[in-house]
């Protein structure tokens, strides 16, 4: 799985003109599942979005996790960040078919939740409108296929 983690001040998705989800501090998490992962890879993504250190502690550096803050995830599939871009048209062959994608979306939020993070959602598959104050801007690359 991949995902690209932002840490926000606040951010929200939208659906057909309605807000499906929306968060103050915390991180938006675009996630995308691609072929031949499983739910080991969810388990591991869940984790490491959850305990990755890139809150400010007292004196200004990032040591403190989503857990330590006490912050929120916004979750939005994003099957374009399986991206092939040898070419000007990008191929996206690598990305989970669609509907094992949405079981490890699922299944991700559901073990981002399991650590205790409150999670807000976009909408699987739907074209959707998103919304962030980047704090930072912080922004990381996580993907399990390097861990």
């Amino acid at each position: 799985m991949r995902a690209l983690i932002q840490r926000v001040s606040e951010a929200s998705v939208t659906v057909e003109g309605e807000i499906t989800g929306a968060i103050g501090p915390g991180l938006l998490v675009l996630v995308c599942a691609m072929a031949g992962d499983t739910d080991a890879e969810s388990a591991w993504l869940a984790r490491k979005v959850a305990q990755l250190r890139i809150f400010r502690d007292d004196q200004g550096r990032m040591n403190r996790s989503l857990l330590d803050t006490g912050g929120a995830a916004l979750v939005v599939s994003q099957f374009t960040l399986a991206a092939e871009t040898k070419g000007n048209r990008p191929g996206f062959s690598t990305a989970a078919a669609p509907d094992e994608g949405r079981r490890l979306y699922e299944r991700f939020m559901a073990d981002l939740a399991g650590h205790g993070i409150p999670v807000q959602a976009g909408r699987f598959g739907a074209d959707m409108k998103v919304a962030l104050v980047n704090d930072g801007p912080v922004t990381i690359w996580l993907d399990t296929a390097r861990r």
